[in-house]
């Protein structure tokens, strides 16, 4: 069934640690705290400064870029800024006199929109916030590729050729890189597969299994020291993954199986999920990691495009429960618009 963008929520966007998150509307962009819930601010779909205190709207405003193509996302960190085209990725020096340093091409990013575009990720690409490693990842030109650039060491306005890493043999559907830029995960448009690639050796770690049937991933976060990972789809469901030991995922009944044929093989081969939950109604949400409660105990939260807030805890056993709900949409007055 397709979902429609509900209460005008037409995107959702976690910041790279995870601490707050973006919600464009049809009237504007309100930017909320995680933890605790509340509402920091709403903006018009411009680069702005908030900090600026005591300043009008005008003043706040940073910067404005303007290209002859639509632009499709928008990545930032403390010193770069990256736009997404179509086709082509802009990385610009930030915030203090911006100047262009790389572009690069890429294959058509997306390739074809899903049905529900408010959480479809326009623009596949990821930024590493880490100031040792100054890490980008996007499509490569090969159907399924993604490409590597560390930026710190490419020299701006010379052509460098990313490294290239085949994931998959569908087209990428999302892309993640952990905090430290160490690690890269990804899954294509068939949504079944999550495969973890060290940006280094650009060999594969591990493949994660959603499920067998096709689905659309929205989200994929990694926890900050990378022991989990989160992941939402089109059906409603987030699944965690256990990184730093994975011998909490799940295994298919099939490995304890002898010799299998090769159609077999790739189900017990891939780890299937420590814990998952699903959202009420099943709702479009994206995904990342809460903070610790204790040692024994994570959480992941799910902020949904129906205006609800979800926190699951999770134990290394799988066990998994509903720890606060809110409605974010109403924390705020329509009236300060």
């Amino acid at each position: 069934m397709t979902q429609q963008p509900l209460r005008g929520v037409t995107s959702l966007r976690f910041n790279q640690d995870q601490s707050c998150f973006c919600c464009a509307m049809e009237t504007g962009v309100r930017i909320y705290n995680v933890e605790p819930l509340m509402e920091k601010g709403h903006l018009a779909v411009l680069i702005w400064d908030d900090a600026r205190e005591g300043k009008d709207s005008k003043e706040k405003l940073v910067l404005e870029f303007t290209f002859t193509k639509p632009v499709l996302s928008v990545r930032m960190r403390h010193d770069k800024i990256v736009i997404v085209l179509k086709n082509r990725i802009y990385v610009y020096s930030f915030p203090d006199n911006p100047r262009k340093l790389f572009e690069f091409d890429t294959r058509d990013n997306p390739k074809a929109a899903h049905p529900t575009p408010h959480l479809h990720t326009l623009g596949l690409c990821d930024l590493c916030p880490s100031l040792e490693k100054q890490l980008l990842v996007f499509p490569g030109h090969k159907c399924g590729s993604l490409q590597l650039v560390d930026l710190a060491s490419t020299k701006p306005g010379t052509s460098s050729a990313p490294f290239t890493i085949n994931a998959h043999q569908s087209d990428i559907a999302c892309v993640s890189l952990n905090q430290p830029g160490t690690v890269v995960a990804s899954a294509s448009q068939k949504g079944t597969l999550i495969r973890l690639f060290d940006t280094q050796s650009k060999e594969k770690l591990v493949e994660l299994r959603r499920g067998t049937d096709p689905a659309t991933l929205y989200c994929i976060n990694f926890s900050h020291d990378s022991s989990f990972l989160c992941a939402s789809s089109d059906k409603g469901t987030v699944h965690i993954f256990a990184l730093k030991d994975t011998r909490l995922n799940r295994r298919s009944a099939l490995a304890r199986v002898g010799k299998v044929g090769p159609m077999i093989g790739q189900y017990v081969d891939s780890q299937w999920s420590l814990a998952s939950f699903t959202v009420p109604a099943e709702s479009a949400c994206i995904c990342a990691f809460g903070r610790n409660t204790s040692k024994n105990v994570n959480s992941v939260i799910a902020i949904c495009v129906d205006g609800t807030f979800h926190k699951y805890v999770f134990t290394p056993d799988g066990n998994c429960n509903r720890e606060a709900f809110d409605v974010y949409l109403d924390i705020c007055d329509d009236d300060d618009f």
